[in-house]
């Protein structure tokens, strides 16, 4: 049986929470999308076109079956840690690279069953958590994240399209998503959100604490409710009741870099040798130097700490230095 064939294959290399449903157009989407726009909900690292973001054909013609597979991150080590400003997920290895690895493994073995298929890494336009959701991955909570049973909320993504066509179902369907049956009456991550991004009637990724650390530029006010955080945010993920049940273990890859746990000065004045040898291999690097030093300096200003000497060429940190004492005084 082919799905079992693979089920085994993920197992032997560390894979244990696959899921598999249908290749097909998520047609139920599609209204869903088209208001978020109206409502001006969908931020700019979000793709335009409907139709590539509901239609996996779109990646691969010929595709039969879309494969989900999560990949844990968390272990022991991370709740010895205080937080310095990055969330948790920043501390290890650019998860795009590694889950990539082990997706292209995993494609190699279907074309050994016969069959072609592609590897998507959050690099691409298609719902991910929804597919996730549908594959029995998890479900999604009032948080907007997938929460498995083995591991809470501390996954990483990653999906297979194959021209294979195994045998599958969505287990669940677009109209339970609303009722988060799972939640029931816990409202934790409501009350923790600082930017009420997430609230009881829908979740606002525009004012989440984890996009605006990301964002090039800030306001004033974006720049007064980023709390610390230098990169990401973990408010509501710290106080998800399922993941104080869950298996503390991670991927080998996915083991915590020592280093992204240094003061907050260090990034603050970080050189391109420290970013390019430190910064640019983890899940943040992507977003450049600058942007994270930018965060680590409103971290620092918060705090209290004088910021001046770390003045110098960049006008873009020295405009947030200015920005920064004005909103002092």
């Amino acid at each position: 049986m082919l799905k079992q064939k693979i089920q085994d294959f993920c197992s032997s290399i560390g894979l244990d929470t696959v899921g598999f449903i249908p290749c097909r157009t998520f047609h139920e989407l599609e209204v869903f999308y088209t208001n978020r726009q109206k409502q001006n909900l969908q931020n700019e690292f979000e793709e335009q076109n409907i139709e590539k973001r509901i239609n996996p054909n779109f990646y691969m013609e010929k595709g039969k079956t879309i494969i989900s597979i999560a990949f844990p991150y968390y272990d022991e080590e991370d709740e010895k840690i205080q937080s310095n400003g990055f969330s948790i997920y920043t501390k290890r290895l650019d998860y795009h690279r590694v889950v990539k690895k082990y997706l292209d493994q995993v494609c190699e073995y279907i074309e050994t069953l016969g069959g072609e298929a592609i590897s998507l890494v959050d690099s691409n336009s298609l719902p991910e958590r929804y597919i996730a959701y549908l594959a029995g991955i998890g479900f999604i909570g009032r948080n907007n994240m997938v929460i498995t049973k083995k591991y809470g909320s501390y996954v990483f993504l990653g999906e297979i399209i194959t021209d294979l066509e195994i045998e599958c179902q969505d287990q669940r369907c677009f109209e339970e998503l609303a009722t988060y049956k799972e939640c029931g009456d816990c409202d934790h991550c409501i009350h923790e959100c600082p930017t009420k991004s997430i609230n009881k009637k829908r979740i606002n990724p525009n004012i989440c604490l984890s996009y605006m650390t990301q964002k090039k530029d800030l306001s004033d006010k974006e720049i007064q409710l980023l709390k610390g955080n230098v990169f990401g945010c973990d408010f509501c993920q710290l106080q998800c009741p399922y993941n104080e049940k869950t298996e503390k273990i991670s991927l080998e890859e996915f083991k915590m870099l020592e280093h992204m746990n240094d003061e907050v000065a260090i990034y603050a004045g970080m050189d391109n040798k420290y970013f390019k040898e430190k910064i640019a291999p983890t899940s943040c690097g992507w977003r450049g130097k600058n942007v994270i030093r930018r965060n680590a300096l409103i971290h620092m200003s918060r705090e209290g700490h004088d910021i001046e000497a770390f003045r110098g060429d960049s006008p873009y940190i020295n405009e947030y230095i200015d920005r920064l004492n004005k909103l002092k005084k």
